[in-house]
Parts: structure tokens; sequence; C-alpha cells
């Protein structure tokens, strides 16, 4: 009877840690998920930040020949 009791109590304890298993599992591929999410927005973000700075340089490019067409007409 006692061996019964004992090998009832393993099963609970192996039963819970599987259930354990799982939801950490399930939690774990959730986060794996965002993760992949997350470095796709980052990516996109870089690109953006690039772009900026690609058209802030074009920007500065005008605005120096800009500058340099008032210095020229004013002689």
């Amino acid at each position: 009877m006692d061996n019964q009791t004992t090998l009832n109590k393993l099963s609970e304890k192996v039963s819970y840690i599987l259930q354990e298993y799982h939801a950490l599992k399930g939690e774990n591929e959730m986060m794996r998920n965002e993760i992949v999410t997350l470095k796709a927005d980052c990516e996109l973000k870089k690109q953006e930040i690039e772009k900026l700075h690609e058209e802030n340089a074009k920007k500065d490019i005008e605005i120096e020949e800009i500058v340099n067409k008032i210095e020229s007409i004013l002689g």
C-alpha cells in the first residue's frame, strides 16, 4: 500500500513537471517570436535612419550650394 502511495506521489510530481515544461516551452516560443518581430522592427528603423542621414547630407550640400551662390552674387 505504501508503494502505491509513493508511486502516486511520483506520478503527480512527474505530471506537474511535464505541465511546467510545456508551459515554459510555450512561453519560450512566444518570446522567440517576439524577438524575431523586434529584430525586424529594428532593421526597418535602421534603414529609415540611414535614409534620413542621406537626406540630411543632401540638404547640407544644397545649403552649401545656396550659400556659395549668395556669396558669389554679393561679391
